[in-house]
């Protein structure tokens, strides 16, 4: 591949431009300033003349003396710098005057540009004048002028001077910064691009750039690594598309073949990753082959590129879901699957509608364990053949416990989804207590879903379930708003009880969030610092840097801060240092760490540590007993949260208990 513009000529063209530029600017500076020096020159030269003759002018003006006076400005001719000597008395009038030869032309742009010619007036005064103590008055004036042309020669001598010398100059420097460029980055460029040019088709997601001699720390170095990480980011693709990608001939494998690329899958690049295996039965499977096939076609649409779908016999299949880790990701497409293979299928040969059943065994590879890949398609058979003697359009895992623990992940999904259609979440209250006196300082506002028995609770993994299905994004915002609802009432009521509210990685993330808080508060006139937002330390935040703008953000509507589970998830230094600098309110102590008092205080004691290092509130969640809130309370710790002094309560029930002389408005 031929350059057809060297980036050396551009880069040469672009300095030559800037170093052009540069000195026609540096020249007009300086030209001007020699001809005001030169002006100035000129300006005193008329001066010394002119005083050199005012006496003996002024004397034979005085008297009358014309024929003398034209004598004495005729004495002028021989200066060289002269072209106008005239007499002029005070009302303007010219009197006398010294006739010079007639000047060489000058354009006008240049008298123009540099007010040409030079003139001067000097008064002529009377030599009795000296001895009066009046204000002396002058006869007339000797009015002077200079030849612009010899200004003109001067202008053209220094200019052609200065644009020789700097644009000879210019070249230099031209040449030696487009050299010293040219051995600094386009040098190691022209390497680069050498190097890449000469890479095999066959090795390009292998190859690795060397990094140059002594640019192992700038920008160039920097690019070198990024492409190599870069190319090692595809390599390992390649490879893992190589191991669990069929070439296009072999497009259903059979069996065997099937079983080797299992064991390429489970002893290669990607062993250190879970995956699953699916053995597929079809009852009714319709006529075709291949894609030709309805249904055998319906479930390759469902496949990703890592997935490899093969053909044991006529109505047995085999899946390798080479990226699916996780048992309930499985079972969701295994699901997917299945409803695929239900779907009715028309067959014109016989004039009749195809109802195709199915039965699908799974069987999960754990990283690391002892075990060949044709066991584990027998425990994929087993579990299809178990799925087919329970029924039609059975799912089973080889695992029968993990059956049901998904079986079970799946009956809560679709209550969450239902509870999310009928409205069925509400939220519970609980106090912040102060530990020395028992007063209630605050409250948090707690999740609950109305159960199937009619009670209200929540799932230890609801938030992970929430986040996967989708609606966490969109619960949240309901949390949001039933939060601003309470705090609006209990404004109405002269109540003044912080209410926190807890946030989800998911909702910190989400772009709307900032504009959707800001409506809420204005739509219930909240008042500033009644609003806190837990934000919960643990949670799954991809861009840490964006979710601590968000804090600041959060203080400047009026919402105050809480940092719960504080110690479980980033707090490492850096971590540490970028929230010393965040307007954080309140750092709850974990449950956890409270659950271990008094018997193990090292973790409590950090926490405190550090939150009275910066300066921030402590609370501590999850008390239960006497004796933690004892420990506590001896190190100065007074805020506390916990079933020692309430569960959470429904609103109604909270408000009797702990705001009783509020009494709600008619």
């Amino acid at each position: 591949m031929r350059v057809r513009r060297s980036l050396t000529i551009k880069q040469m063209a672009a300095v030559s431009c800037v170093m052009l530029v540069t000195i026609c600017i540096f020249i007009a500076i300086q030209l001007f300033h020699f001809v005001q020096q030169r002006r100035d020159d000129y300006a005193q030269q008329l001066e010394n003349i002119a005083r050199s003759i005012s006496k003996p002018l002024s004397q034979a003006v005085m008297n009358a003396d014309l024929t003398t006076s034209q004598h004495i400005l005729d004495t002028l001719r021989p200066v060289g710098i002269l072209n106008r000597a005239d007499v002029v008395l005070p009302n303007q009038t010219e009197t006398l005057r010294t006739h010079f030869a007639e000047g060489r032309p000058v354009p006008d742009w240049v008298k123009k540009c540099f007010r040409l010619p030079i003139q001067i007036s000097v008064p002529l005064y009377s030599p009795a004048s000296n001895a009066s103590d009046a204000p002396p008055q002058p006869l007339a004036s000797l009015v002077m002028q200079a030849d612009p042309y010899r200004m003109y020669q001067f202008i053209v001598s220094a200019l052609s001077t200065m644009l020789t010398t700097y644009l000879l100059l210019a070249l230099i420097l031209s040449i030696a910064t487009s050299w010293c460029i040219n051995r600094l980055i386009i040098h190691p460029l022209r390497s680069i691009a050498r190097e890449l040019g000469a890479v095999p088709e066959s090795e390009v997601h292998a190859h690795q750039l060397t990094v140059l001699p002594h640019h192992e720390d700038d920008e160039l170095g920097m690019l070198i690594r990024s492409y190599n990480r870069h190319q090692q980011l595809i390599d390992k693709k390649v490879k893992f598309m190589q191991e669990t990608r069929v070439p296009a001939p072999a497009r259903f494998p059979d069996e065997q073949q099937f079983i080797h690329w299992l064991e390429q899958r489970m002893h290669g690049s990607l062993a250190d990753k879970n995956f699953h295996i699916m053995l597929i039965g079809i009852e009714s499977l319709g006529e075709g082959e291949g894609d030709y096939c309805p249904v055998i076609a319906a479930l390759s649409e469902l496949l990703s590129e890592q997935s490899l779908l093969a053909r044991l016999s006529y109505n047995e299949f085999a899946l390798l879901a080479s990226d699916i880790e996780r048992p309930f990701m499985a079972m969701r497409l295994a699901r997917q699957l299945m409803e695929r293979i239900n779907a009715p299928q028309a067959n014109d040969a016989m004039a009749m509608t195809l109802h195709p059943t199915g039965s699908i065994g799974i069987a999960q590879h754990i990283a690391g364990q002892n075990i060949s890949g044709h066991q584990l398609m027998v425990n994929a058979r087993a579990a299809r053949v178990s799925a087919y003697q329970q029924g039609k359009n059975q799912i089973l895992f080889f695992e029968a416990d993990l059956t049901a623990k998904i079986q079970k992940r799946l009956l809560q999904e679709n209550e969450i989804l239902h509870a999310m259609e009928k409205d069925d979440f509400t939220l519970f209250i609980q106090p912040q207590i102060n530990m020395l006196t028992g007063a209630v300082v605050g409250a948090e506002a707690l999740l609950r879903r109305k159960m199937s028995d009619g009670s209200y609770g929540l799932e230890n993994d609801f938030i992970v379930i929430a986040e996967e299905i989708g609606v966490m994004a969109q619960l949240g915002y309901k949390v949001l708003e039933l939060g601003c609802h309470i705090l609006a009432d209990w404004q109405r009521r002269g109540i003044r009880l912080p209410l926190s509210v807890n946030l989800s990685g998911v909702q910190i993330q989400q772009r709307n969030f900032l504009p959707e808080l800001r409506s809420l508060l204005s739509r219930y006139q909240i008042d500033l610092g009644q609003l806190v937002l837990e934000i919960t330390e643990t949670a799954r935040i991809t861009d840490l840097d964006r979710a601590l703008l968000l804090l600041r953000e959060l203080r400047a509507v009026g919402v105050s801060v809480e940092l719960d589970d504080f110690g479980l998830g980033y707090s490492g230094l850096e971590y540490l240092n970028r929230l010393r600098n965040l307007p954080i309110d309140v750092i709850k102590i974990d449950r956890m760490f409270v659950a271990a008092l008094p018997d193990d205080e090292v973790m409590v004691n950090i926490v405190a540590t550090i939150a009275r290092a910066m300066q921030i509130r402590l609370v501590a969640e999850g008390v239960e007993t006497p004796q933690q809130r004892d420990w506590l309370l001896s190190r100065n710790i007074v805020l506390g949260q916990g079933y020692l002094f309430s569960p959470p309560l429904p609103q109604a029930e909270f408000e009797a208990k702990y705001l009783s002389e509020y009494a709600r408005p008619e």
